[in-house]
């Protein structure tokens, strides 16, 4: 087959799509993300052989949201989670070397390199995340691997909160992993056994970390979690999924209302964890470890997590926050406790509380939790824009239910909850409140209705018909 496909394909995949329970109109903007990709592929690999030996891979893979969650996983808290209509379709198509090329839809050149334990990777562009996802497997996975041809596309605004960076490589892995049946490997078998396993290990390739038997590196460069990764390989759609972390533990399920939709605001700041924007990002997961070694060096435990080190108590938090105002300097000290301060009520009481609030239809309540939420980040964890501040603010304003700013912070998008019925007109009322203080994001903001989506689908039989 060429992936250059006939409208007749496009019609069976989208038909596959509703079927496997993606709404008629997401379906239509999905299958249109994939189709540039397919067409991306063509002009990279004219003949693609989509046969069983040949294995070819094809993903689709969405974006986030943090419903609730700021900065918690990396510590051992605990998150609210769903996915976006939106996200990248990655196509690959297997080689007989170990050389990897890859495009995205964009009429650009190929990036090329090769499946490397060693591979050196391009420091502040895309590619960073292809490079470091052929890196760990190939130190993981040693032996035989070979290459691919590979094509992405993206509906994702960049940079914007929505987990852009970790559904891009989730995508590449997913990619590289069934083109070369990793999930057959005993050392992948023994260490990777669910999807939950699975985003942990995602989450030690970008953060570099050691997952169980399988040894990290550099990473990407960010000290952060696995909440991103976990939400895209384990959404359930229409629902919001409690998950804690550190490892990544599954304690709930609540639904979303029928009648309620989510509009998002990505605010045009972008969210890049490269340069300061990364350095300000990892200061606030740093904190933690600087809160975390403090307790261990001055208790003589070895707590792994800032959830367990509260989960102790017994007046653990009043010894915890003595040892923090003692701190010097008096500035890093005041720092450290407001962090600890913001992991614990949004941990530990705002996410339960908003889940029961929710659970039970108390929407109401559930718009002030939230509102806590937002004021939070702004006082204590401090990552907050004017831009993300006011959309929150106006979100509400405008009758939104609740309203948060998500993601790593220091630009990035904002949630709102809003009734189906109400939603394009508040989506306008809301577009028009930003644009009239923010003039110059006018062109770069993007406004969009969302439900609860689908996590990360395989659909490389789609559009073909049986075997």
């Amino acid at each position: 087959m060429t992936v250059d496909v006939l409208p007749s394909d496009r019609q069976a995949f989208i038909g596959r799509l509703i079927s496997a329970g993606t709404p008629a109109p997401q379906s239509l903007a999905r299958a249109e993300v994939y189709f540039a990709a397919a067409k991306a592929l063509a002009r990279l690999s004219p003949s693609v052989d989509d046969s069983p030996n040949g294995r070819t891979a094809a993903f689709l893979v969405p974006g986030r949201i943090e419903f609730l969650g700021k900065h918690t996983d990396y510590a051992g808290g605990r998150s609210l989670l769903c996915t976006v209509d939106r996200g990248f379709a990655i196509i690959a198509s297997p080689r007989t070397d170990r050389r990897i090329r890859i495009v995205d839809a964009t009429p650009s050149g190929p990036v090329t390199f090769t499946l490397d334990p060693n591979l050196r990777v391009t420091l502040g562009h895309w590619s960073n995340y292809a490079m470091t996802v052929a890196r760990r497997i190939a130190r993981n996975f040693p032996g035989d691997l070979i290459g691919a041809d590979i094509a992405f596309a993206s509906d994702l605004p960049q940079s914007s909160g929505m987990s852009s960076s970790s559904a891009m490589l989730v995508a590449f892995f997913l990619a590289l992993a069934k083109i070369n049946r990793l999930s057959e490997r005993p050392e992948y078998r023994e260490n990777i056994r669910n999807q939950e396993d699975l985003a942990g290990y995602l989450a030690t390739i970008e953060n570099g970390q050691t997952f169980r038997k399988l040894a990290g590196d550099n990473g990407v460069g960010t000290f952060g979690g696995s909440e991103d990764h976990t939400a895209i390989l384990c959404a359930k759609p229409g629902t919001l999924r409690q998950y804690a972390f550190c490892p990544v533990r599954f304690e709930r399920d609540i639904p979303l209302p029928e009648d309620h939709v989510l509009a998002i605001a990505a605010s045009g700041v972008v969210a890049e964890k490269t340069g300061d924007a990364r350095d300000e990002y990892n200061a606030l997961s740093l904190a933690v470890l600087t809160i975390l070694d403090r307790w261990n060096e001055q208790t003589k435990h070895a707590d792994a997590t800032l959830a367990d080190v509260i989960a102790r108590g017994n007046g653990t938090l009043n010894l915890l926050r003595k040892l923090l105002r003692e701190h010097q300097p008096a500035d890093i000290s005041s720092r450290l406790g407001n962090r600890l301060e913001q992991f614990i009520a949004e941990s530990n009481h705002l996410i339960p509380a908003a889940a029961d609030a929710l659970a039970a239809g108390r929407l109401d309540e559930l718009g002030q939790l939230v509102a806590e939420s937002q004021n939070l980040a702004e006082r204590l964890l401090k990552n907050q824009v004017p831009e993300t501040i006011f959309l929150a603010k106006s979100a509400r304003d405008c009758g939104a239910v609740a309203a948060s700013s998500f993601g790593a912070g220091f630009g990035g998008s904002v949630w709102a909850l809003v009734r189906s019925a109400e939603a394009e007109e508040f989506l306008s009322a809301w577009r028009t409140a930003y644009a009239e203080l923010f003039p110059k994001r006018r062109k770069s903001s993007t406004f969009f209705l969302t439900t609860g989506g689908q996590p990360a689908m395989d659909v490389s039989t789609f559009g073909r018909g049986p075997r």
